[in-house]
């Protein structure tokens, strides 16, 4: 096994203020990840995924990389259990980089586990096993569990590809992975909490919104001793959490428009060089006939 530094893994604490929570802005943290990061949580939950039965918190070593922060994000939760190193993150949105994402944090965490100079040595040098596990409650993807590769990222992928990163992700929205919410009650009622907080804000400001959906929870029992403990900043954190899940699916939005009108260009200028008549090109791409005059007196300049 690898030889492990002593590491103290610290957590900035912020002092809380009566602020307008809508615009405050740097909760970097998320609900997911201060609930788990509490051992007995993650114990748990670790317990549902791999079907053990471990009741020692002890038994888990969090070794989450505080000042590994790739592009402004950091991994949620990173520990070691017997020989296995475990990467989990939460995602409120589909992302397919993070096998790539995830491979600049495991050589950054393998460099804090090794003893650098036993790399020159002819004995091998023995690390923990790495596993990247991704929760996801997003509104976009449906499926139960998928996987990501590293190697879908290469231009030329050969058929064994001499590096490999397997990602599993699993749908932790309501309604899926009924016996891994069941297994472990704290995911299942962060679930609970998530959608309660969704369907409100369908009808009434964010900011009431998961006031309404904290206080629910607590009378009902869902969370209740760490929503009580912690209101204040699940509610600041809450309300950032979904503002950027809301402005990410804006701009992807955006991106998948911009992407669709420039290819719609494209073939206009194509059929006006092919001689096709503008009213013919207009009808066939679904747009007005100045536009189509717009987009080839722009290519003809």
């Amino acid at each position: 096994m690898a030889k492990r530094k002593n590491r103290k893994v610290t957590t900035k604490k912020k002092k809380m203020t009566k602020v307008n929570l809508r615009a405050k802005r740097n909760y970097k943290d998320t609900v997911f990840r201060m609930l788990f990061s509490d051992k007995r949580n993650l114990l748990s939950l670790y317990n549902a995924m791999n079907r053990t039965a471990y009741d020692d918190p002890e038994k888990l070593e969090i070794v989450t990389l505080e000042n590994a922060i790739y592009m402004g994000v950091k991994n949620d939760l990173a520990f070691i259990i017997d020989t296995g190193l475990f990467l989990y993150e939460h995602q409120s949105t589909y992302n397919a980089n993070m096998p790539l994402r995830d491979l600049f944090y495991i050589s950054s965490e393998y460099q804090e586990l090794v003893d650098r100079e036993s790399l020159y040595a002819s004995k091998i040098q023995k690390i923990p096993a790495p596993n990247f596990i991704v929760f996801y409650n997003g509104t976009e993807k449906k499926d139960e569990r998928w996987e990501n590769y590293l190697s879908e990222a290469y231009e030329n992928c050969p058929n064994e590809p001499g590096l490999e990163l397997k990602v599993i992700t699993f749908n932790i929205n309501e309604g899926h992975n009924k016996e891994l919410m069941e297994q472990c009650q704290i995911l299942g009622e962060y679930a609970q909490y998530v959608t309660k907080v969704r369907n409100y804000a369908k009808d009434i400001e964010l900011d009431s919104a998961v006031e309404k959906a904290v206080n629910e929870c607590i009378q009902e029992g869902i969370l209740a001793e760490f929503l009580r403990k912690n209101k204040a900043r699940v509610i600041a954190m809450s309300i950032f959490e979904y503002d950027k899940e809301l402005e990410e699916k804006k701009l992807r939005k955006a991106e998948f428009e911009a992407g669709e009108i420039n290819a719609k260009k494209e073939i206009a200028n194509s059929f006006h060089k092919m001689g096709l008549p503008v009213s013919r090109i207009a009808e066939g791409l679904n747009v007005s006939e100045q536009k189509i005059l717009e987009w080839i007196s722009k290519e003809s300049r």
